[in-house]
């Protein structure tokens, strides 16, 4: 079934920063107990997903002290703020910067004597913050009937809550216009409610029918669901991917997917694939298998694999000549080993980042390691082939790379470290991951090969290892949710997202004015100018990633690796045609 998931679709900035507020206090060591007053967000999963971390929802203050609180997302009326302080507490603020936009905006008008009406839910959290705000009795209403019900006032403004329908509230202001003409207007929906709903109006006549993911009680979900049903698409709500009506859907070709903005992107792919897998009227057998096929290339680690075959040949090319394809084979299968059993041994973020992954993980779990054993020791036994240094030195990068994931430290003086394992220092995963290439790819071949030259070597070094960060690190900013709810301390979270795509940005741009000046300085031959081609192919992923225009984790890891297949073919093409 095909899937057109829209790109608006999940967190909004300030679930995302609210999220990130009580996650990084929830894995932080402090022996206090920590509160959210009131459902930190209206999304059932997340709220289960935050008890497992001991953060517990508070409704009222009675016979609680001490301890941190966290305001939700909505906002608080400023007499229950007072009620905070006043318990002593330690106050973390969630609000979101746009609600908090609108409570400011009330405040400051309603002090001049303006009475305020609000167009939203009465009985929505964010809009019962809202009211505590005004100064003057401020008026609530939901659509344009009920503005015949307001009494005359004199000097009236309008707002609307931050996730209202953006039809509604025109053709609200529209209605209070014509009976208040000096009527002040602030559209205070917010940007991302605004984007969402307009997409899902773009989808008409693109889709047979739209699926919305979100809790049941959140009112932007259900907006979204009512924005669909206006332009005449079919609409299904659920929350979990359980509550899809597979039979409903399969008649189908084409299926619309959208979320809330308190919707987690592991709930927006599980549902996603669950949809993929249903077989439409118009899917041909062999498009479904070839898509089987894809799936497990990616989760099994055959891809990565392939690319490190292809990336190791280009590598040497780089370097002087084309390596004996011995060390490309190498490179291979340790990489598969590697990657593969991390991923068993460290698959806690992998249920958030990837579900499917983490699935395709527990189902193959003995198939898995099995073959990642095989390579390991397929790839000594090639390392021997060309001596015992070579073997060693192998066997050593091996045992290097499998303890990225293992405990350093007994479990009776984990207590006493803030690092237990080499992936638990901050950033660390990157910069393993380049520095493993390295050694796998540029050092390897040199205990049993003469070098070309120096210079050349050098700057094959400094390809691998920024081309390989620059993969580890889009891929911390596509992890970034999981590993934010495991308390993994990557990159992005360590310094920002922002700063981290900035990073690569820089690494990837430095990369390719390095091989440009290598080039015309002399150190490599002219070959380097071709792979600037993967170098711009990684620089187009990371633009991929920011603008959203692919979310599916399969598809983007996909799109990453062939970057460095497309190395390697552009080498073995250049060596066939020099």
């Amino acid at each position: 079934m095909k899937v057109k998931l829209a790109r608006t679709a999940g967190f909004c900035m300030g679930v995302r920063r609210a999220m990130e507020l009580v996650l990084t206090a929830a894995n932080r060591k402090d022996d206090r107990p920590l509160h959210t007053y009131g459902p930190l967000i209206h999304n059932t999963q997340v709220l289960d997903l935050l008890k497992t971390k001991s953060v517990t929802v508070l409704k009222d203050l009675e016979g609680v002290s001490g301890g941190r609180i966290v305001i939700r997302a909505h906002g608080i009326p400023p007499a229950e703020r007072d009620k905070l302080k006043k318990s002593g507490m330690e106050i973390l603020d969630a609000t979101c910067p746009k609600v908090a936009r609108v409570q400011s905006l009330i405040r400051l008008h309603t002090r001049k004597g303006h009475e305020c009406i609000i167009v939203g839910d009465s009985d929505h959290a964010e809009v019962i913050g809202l009211m505590g705000y005004s100064v003057t009795p401020p008026f609530v209403i939901q659509e344009v009937s009920q503005v015949v019900n307001l009494p005359d006032l004199q000097k009236p403004f309008v707002v609307a809550q931050t996730t209202q329908n953006d039809s509604v509230f025109s053709d609200v202001v529209t209605a209070l216009r014509a009976r208040f003409p000096n009527l002040l207007v602030f559209d205070t929906i917010c940007n991302a409610t605004h984007l969402r709903q307009k997409e899902v109006r773009s989808f008409k006549g693109q889709v047979d029918a739209m699926v919305v993911v979100g809790g049941y009680h959140s009112g932007n979900t259900q907006r979204l669901a009512e924005v669909a049903r206006e332009v005449g698409l079919k609409t299904f709500h659920v929350e979990t991917e359980k509550d899809l009506d597979l039979k409903a859907l399969e008649p189908m070709s084409c299926i619309g997917v959208t979320a809330g903005a308190s919707t987690p992107n592991w709930m927006i792919q599980n549902v996603v694939r669950t949809i993929e897998r249903i077989r439409g009227q118009r899917e041909p057998r062999v498009l479904n298998g070839c898509r089987k096929v894809f799936e497990t290339l990616v989760l099994a680690s055959s891809l990565v694999a392939g690319g490190a075959l292809c990336f190791a040949y280009a590598a040497g090319f780089l370097a002087g000549s084309p390596p004996e394809i011995v060390f490309p084979f190498i490179a291979m299968f340790y990489i598969y080993a590697v990657h593969g059993l991390n991923r068993i041994v460290d698959k806690g973020a992998g249920i958030y980042n990837d579900p499917e992954g983490a699935r395709f993980l527990t189902a193959h779990r003995s198939v898995l390691v099995g073959s990642g054993i095989a390579a390991a020791a397929s790839a000594l036994a090639l390392a021997l082939s060309r001596g015992l240094p070579t073997f060693l030195a192998l066997a050593a990068f091996i045992v290097i790379g499998l303890m990225y994931s293992l405990p350093i430290f007994p479990d009776r003086l984990r207590s006493r470290r803030t690092y237990f394992r080499i992936k638990d220092i901050p950033g660390s995963r990157s910069l393993a991951d380049a520095f493993a290439r390295v050694a796998v790819i540029n050092v390897l071949p040199l205990f049993s090969t003469d070098p070309g030259p120096y210079s050349a070597v050098a700057v094959s070094m400094v390809f691998v290892l920024l081309l390989s960060y620059g993969r580890s690190g889009l891929f911390d900013l596509l992890h970034l949710q999981g590993d934010l709810i495991v308390g993994k301390e990557t990159l992005p979270l360590t310094i920002g997202q922002k700063q981290a795509t900035l990073l690569l940005r820089i690494v990837l741009g430095f990369l390719g004015v390095f091989l440009v000046v290598s080039a015309i300085a002399g150190w490599v031959e002219v070959f380097a100018f071709w792979m600037l081609i993967p170098v711009a192919g990684m620089a187009l992923c990371l633009a991929a990633f920011e603008r959203h225009w692919i979310r599916s984790a399969l598809i983007m890891e996909a799109l990453v690796e062939s970057n460095f297949f497309l190395a390697g073919i552009i080498a073995f093409c250049a060596d066939l045609f020099p």
